[in-house]
């Protein structure tokens, strides 16, 4: 088996002379972090490496940190990591129906935790951590996450 982490790709094209980078167009989506919003590299990513290895695939990262914060209803509404997460899934699906053999599919990640580019400073997990007080309060991502892994996708 092969673990994939996946959140975006850079697009190429093949010229004759050799690949040729596609460049992004101003205003592409963006994470937080600035990582460019690329749901089609959850189809092609995961069946190019199926066409290449035939071998069981796993993805093992995808997911993204947002600007979340505690509302003042105690909740954490993190819309931007549902929509990221139904339409990587959507499209890992479409991998899937082409025939990619993808066995798992891991978010990143469950809590928000210490990340190594930049410490504590982004947001990533199902879970937002009160780093003060060590409390876990379940974003709204986590409810939907749950509902769409209860229904193995079939909501999305």
């Amino acid at each position: 088996m092969l673990g994939l982490n996946i959140y975006n790709a850079q697009p190429a094209r093949m010229e004759e002379a050799g690949p040729e980078y596609v460049r992004r167009p101003t205003g592409y989506p963006r994470t937080a972090l600035g990582w460019p919003v690329e749901p089609d590299s959850l189809d092609w990513g995961p069946y190019f490496i199926e066409q290449r290895y035939h071998l069981p695939l796993y993805i093992t990262e995808n997911g993204l940190s947002c600007n979340d914060k505690i509302y003042l209803d105690g909740k954490v509404h993190d819309a931007d990591r549902i929509d990221f997460t139904a339409r990587y899934l959507q499209c890992l699906a479409k991998g899937i129906g082409r025939g990619a053999d993808v066995r798992g599919y891991f978010h990143w990640s469950l809590i928000d935790n210490f990340e190594w580019y930049s410490g504590y400073n982004e947001r990533f997990g199902l879970y937002f951590i009160d780093y003060a007080t060590g409390d876990r309060i379940p974003k709204d991502s986590a409810f939907w996450y749950a509902r769409t892994t209860a229904a193995n996708g079939a909501n999305l």
